[in-house]
């Protein structure tokens, strides 16, 4: 019996596959169970129209994907943290903090889509994976620099009047 796979199955084939199975498990468990469908020619045809279109949406999703890739690639995140001591931040870079900086530059992003190695818990340049796509992977350059502390102005002593 000829079969067209509607999903993947283990040992027997890929989703969209023609496959030779024996009649019973065709009949009692591929088709009831919703995994395959018989390999008529009007089947084949459906199937086919269906793939294209599943192919067309997914051209669209990958060049929307590379246009954003590029729009993060042309735009560098500042930020300004506080120091301690010893040049290390206190706390650290967050994904959230990321994507909020690149909205307000114009660029819209999921902060689950930044990637971050390790925590950025140190000043300086790096480069921040964003994963858009399976298949599309940008860069964006985070700049983490040491926010300006402002000292207190400093109270002037009294003045004495010696006008006396």
């Amino acid at each position: 019996m000829k079969l067209l796979l509607k999903e993947d199955i283990t040992g027997l084939g890929f989703c969209g596959d023609e496959v030779e199975v024996k009649d019973g498990y065709g009949i009692n468990f591929l088709i009831p169970n919703g995994k395959a469908l018989l390999a008529t020619p009007k089947n084949l045809k459906q199937f086919k129209h269906q793939k294209s279109i599943v192919n067309c949406r997914l051209k669209r999703v990958k060049a929307a994907a590379d246009a954003l890739a590029q729009e993060i690639g042309k735009v560098t995140c500042t930020l300004k943290k506080k120091v301690g001591d010893q040049g290390k931040l206190f706390g650290s870079v967050t994904t959230q903090e990321i994507s909020e900086n690149l909205r307000a530059q114009g660029v819209e992003l999921d902060r689950r889509k930044i990637q971050l190695g390790e925590p950025i818990k140190s000043p300086g340049d790096f480069e921040v994976s964003v994963k858009l796509h399976p298949d599309v992977i940008a860069k964006v350059k985070v700049i983490v620099m040491q926010e300006e502390t402002v000292a207190p102005d400093a109270k002037e002593p009294p003045k004495e009047d010696t006008a006396s």
